[in-house]
């Protein structure tokens, strides 16, 4: 199935299994779906399997949004307590569409208590609550990770019944009740955009389908090398981390001169951002030398880096940035980025660091997702199902595969997962019978049904709910060029046509985050709220800064919320 067609569907508002091999364009399609959606005024809710997923799309955990956090399973009380929430069944009772990335990853049992969650707070025996879902993944790749022994189930507490195959939930999402009962769509994406190389194609497609014969063999081993002839300028990728921290420090030793470090930072609370550290590939210190072989571990908006760009610091500026030249000339000035966990438009979390990590080695996990030129591998002691195709299928071509080693268990892909492929392309192959002799007409008429009953508007991006809609970033930037130029808030917020209130809240970020400070807030503060300062830091002192609306009541209500807001940013 192509992109486009792909994309109709998920217009119609069908839920829909989004799946395909690595580079087939599932993040692409997905990131249409998600500018479409906002472009008609609907706010999706993006989740992830990992945190390592979700800070690559920019999203939340599904564990986190719904609530259920870390628990293996869930009782009644369990759901009562999770649905009385105020987060919670706020963040899910206003959700229209749920999109959950690298499903490959989640276990049966946490999507049926994600489902769970979505039917109690939307009070609906609708699966999901009735939101449309896009499951995102490719199940070839790593599996979930489940504790050893049997798994206790909740389908059976929470109206689903056993598995009847097994008495319990197998491990893979497919086989949870909630996925059954949901009913996806497959759109199983047959465009390749990554590997253009015909043999290497046919190498990789073989080992995804558990058929790795003579020939197979004979190119990876054509492709073997030593330790001593590897080229030591790409990255290795290793199965344990303890291989990647050995080589990573042993090479950044063994280059002369004092290294710099730079140091994560990070607000919200503990637990939000002790989730985004765990799932940030940049390490909370990162120590850097002239000479150090780097991986970017971001998407820059403007495209000229992407998490997987390889290159190699050559210097630092005055102001202490590293700078890359990256393997195809380009340099680049790797400034501290953010990654955050939002909740609609709020941020709730977010840490900051220079983007890069040290890329002598690299995990085959932490690979997952990325798109590498060529890459030196051990695979000698692949443990797991899938990790072998998911470090090969990392590189471009065969060319760009170098092999230390390979046993065994690294080519072998799960039984299970076979199966269920082919039934997922022939279901693929009837969703395009259905929806590719569809006229314009008729996907139209379908999408604005689709679009009305998710609260957006068909006309496009006039609902007060996502008006503006801007990656975050962008929206901050737009904000902080308009205050360099001098303007005032109700100046910025009329040239942008967003609320005052909106301009406040990125005023407030910019300021949390060090890139304006207190000269430029006292510039846009209005002169009757600078001579009462005195007061009101008084009042928010003897009640403390987190919560707003004691000091509100407190003052009787004489100074507005935004005036309280811009009163706090100046207190010492």
């Amino acid at each position: 199935m192509t992109q486009a067609t792909a994309l109709k569907i998920l217009q119609t508002g069908a839920n829909v299994f989004l799946t395909g091999e690595p580079g087939s364009g599932k993040t692409h399609t997905v990131n249409q779906y998600v500018r479409w959606l906002c472009e008609h005024g609907i706010e999706p809710a993006i989740t992830a399997s990992t945190g390592i997923a979700a800070t690559h799309i920019g999203g939340m955990t599904i564990h986190s949004w719904s609530g259920i956090g870390v628990r293996r399973s869930i009782s009644p009380y369990d759901l009562d307590t999770i649905a009385s929430n105020a987060r919670v069944a706020k963040r899910v009772g206003r959700a229209s569409v749920l999109i959950i990335d690298e499903v490959s990853m989640l276990s049966a049992e946490t999507l049926s208590m994600a489902e769970a969650v979505c039917r109690a707070v939307r009070r609906t025996r609708a699966p999901f609550g009735g939101l449309q879902v896009v499951l995102v993944g490719d199940f070839f790749q790593l599996p979930p990770i489940v504790s050893s022994g049997r798994v206790e189930s909740s389908a059976a507490r929470l109206g689903f019944g056993e598995d009847a195959s097994s008495g319990t939930l197998a491990p893979f999402a497919f086989r949870s009740p909630a996925w059954r009962a949901l009913e996806p769509v497959v759109c199983y994406l047959s465009e390749q955009h990554r590997q253009e190389d015909a043999i290497f194609l046919g190498l990789l497609s073989r080992v995804r389908s558990g058929a790795a014969d003579a020939r197979t063999h004979e190119l990876l081993s054509a492709r073997r090398t030593s330790d001593a002839q590897a080229p030591k300028e790409l990255p290795r990728l290793f199965s344990h981390n303890v291989d990647v921290d050995r080589v990573n420090e042993e090479r950044l030793t063994a280059i002369p001169g004092k290294a710099r470090r730079f140091t994560m930072t990070a607000r919200g609370p503990d637990v939000l951002t002790a989730a985004l550290k765990r799932g940030c590939l940049s390490p909370e210190t990162l120590s850097l030398k002239t000479g150090a072989r780097v991986i970017f571990t971001k998407n820059k908006p403007d495209g000229s880096f992407v998490n997987g760009t390889l290159g190699e610091v050559e210097g630092f500026t005055d102001g202490g940035a590293p700078v890359v030249r990256t393997f195809n000339g380009r340099r680049i000035r790797a400034e501290p980025m953010e990654w955050t966990i939002t909740d609609g438009m709020r941020v709730l979390a977010k840490i900051e660091q220079v983007p890069l990590r040290l890329a002598w080695a690299i995990t085959v996990h932490k690979s997952q997702g990325m798109t590498l030129d060529a890459a030196v591998m051990d695979l000698s002691d692949a443990f797991e199902y899938g990790q072998g195709y998911v470090a090969l299928s990392r590189v471009r071509a065969l060319s760009g595969l170098h092999l230390l080693g390979l046993n065994d268990r690294a080519l072998e892909i799960h039984p299970e997962v076979s199966d269920a492929d082919r039934d997922f392309k022939l279901r693929s192959a009837e969703a395009r019978k259905t929806f590719e002799p569809m006229s314009d007409a008729e996907q139209k008429l379908l999408a604005q049904n689709f679009i009305r009953i998710a609260g957006g508007e068909p006309g496009g991006g006039v609902s007060p709910k996502t008006k503006n809609i801007e990656p975050r970033g962008s929206t901050l930037d737009a904000t902080l060029a308009l205050l360099q130029k001098g303007k005032t808030i109700p100046e910025i917020a009329t040239m942008r046509a967003l609320a005052k209130s909106t301009i406040l809240s990125h005023v407030s970020e910019l300021h949390a985050a060090g890139r304006i400070g207190r000269a430029e807030v006292e510039r846009i503060a209005p002169t009757h709220l600078k001579k009462m300062l005195p007061k009101i830091h008084a009042v928010f002192r003897e009640l403390g800064g987190e919560r707003l609306t004691p000091v509100f009541e407190k003052l009787r209500g004489v100074y507005s919320y935004d005036d309280l807001r811009l009163a706090r940013m100046l207190m010492e």
